[in-house]
């Protein structure tokens, strides 16, 4: 199951870890051989032979038990090309059949935006007062042009969603930024951008582009983790990207044990940032959560990849309900 912890909102647990603890997970480039795969009880139902997945089986077993997806991520790393090729193309189908399932849409703080000529909302007394006079003085009728009308409006959300592809980085764990960035995609169509990062940036997706989600899911499950993790460098990326937005809101998803390599000025970055929400692996996570809790951040741990969108919506409603709170506060 996916955590979510009780002080992510808050910003997350006290840990001290060290700054620049090493990596963990395999070494750079290692892929799986089918002895390991076939440690799984269903590897041999699900690949009777080299190349060969069956996706039936894979259905069946998913029905049966979705932690079976474990499997499907971890052959996204499978040495057998044939076999890697196609988990990358089912696990991308799912991922994205994942993120449909969740929300729509992302809320936002409604505020009244007035309109001219609208032919409904409530009528702006003050605002439509010149509009009357001016309709009196001409000797015609006031026109729908003439008035100023009040609606509620939801700004638009803009995402930056930041990939850690570095040596800690695992088939499961790409697959939980595969289905971030998908229902990013989703969530905002018009404004998101896609990255990841290692010792170097690199954009998979611009904040404006025709790339589909599709094609953006399978390039992340692609991804193999190696080198060192330059985490500053990555979040200015990110706040480049949204400085290009025309969304009132602009956040940065950051999927990352968030063990940083460098003595870099991650933290400060991170306290520059609009709004940041940092989505860790369970098994390694108190690095992130550390972050989280000096920057101010929102973060969660993932165990379950395909629970992540889930996960992303509570956060990003977290921080929303808090502010409507805060609004109807004397």
């Amino acid at each position: 199951m996916t955590s979510l912890p009780a002080a992510a909102v808050a910003g997350g647990h006290d840990q001290r870890p060290r700054p620049n603890s090493p990596k963990s997970g395999s070494r750079e480039g290692k892929t799986v051989g089918r002895h390991e795969l076939s440690r799984h009880a269903r590897f041999a139902e699900i690949s009777p032979e080299v190349g060969v997945l069956d996706e039936q089986a894979m259905n069946r077993a998913l029905t049966e038990d979705p932690a079976v997806f474990e499997l499907l991520a971890a052959m996204t790393n499978a040495t057998d090309e044939r076999l890697r090729a196609a988990a990358i193309r089912l696990s991308s189908s799912i991922v994205l059949d994942r993120a449909r399932a969740g929300r729509a849409s992302v809320r936002g703080i409604s505020r009244l935006r007035p309109v001219r000529g609208a032919t409904d909302g409530d009528l702006d007394i003050d605002a439509s007062i010149e509009g009357v006079s001016a309709a009196r003085a001409e000797s015609r009728p006031v026109a729908l042009d003439d008035l100023t009308t009040l609606h509620w409006a939801r700004p638009h959300t803009a995402f930056a969603v930041v990939v850690d592809r570095s040596g800690s980085m695992s088939g499961a764990r790409l697959a939980s930024a595969a289905t971030v960035a998908a229902a990013c995609a989703l969530r905002a169509p018009a404004e998101h951008a896609v990255l990841s990062f290692a010792a170097s940036i690199d954009v998979i997706r611009p904040l404006v582009s025709d790339i589909v989600p599709a094609a953006v899911a399978e390039r992340l499950l692609r991804l193999r983790g190696h080198g060192v993790t330059r985490l500053a460098d990555a979040l200015k990326a990110a706040r480049d990207q949204l400085s290009h937005a025309r969304a009132r809101r602009r956040v940065v998803i950051l999927l990352s044990d968030c063990r940083s390599t460098d003595d870099d000025d991650t933290l400060e970055t991170a306290r520059g940032l609009p709004e940041l929400i940092i989505l860790a692996p369970a098994d390694d996570h108190e690095q992130a959560a550390h972050l989280a809790d000096l920057a101010g951040a929102r973060w969660a741990a993932i165990a379950d990849p395909l629970n992540a969108a889930t996960t992303l919506d509570l956060l990003l409603e977290a921080r929303v309900n808090a502010l409507e709170i805060r609004a109807e506060c004397p």
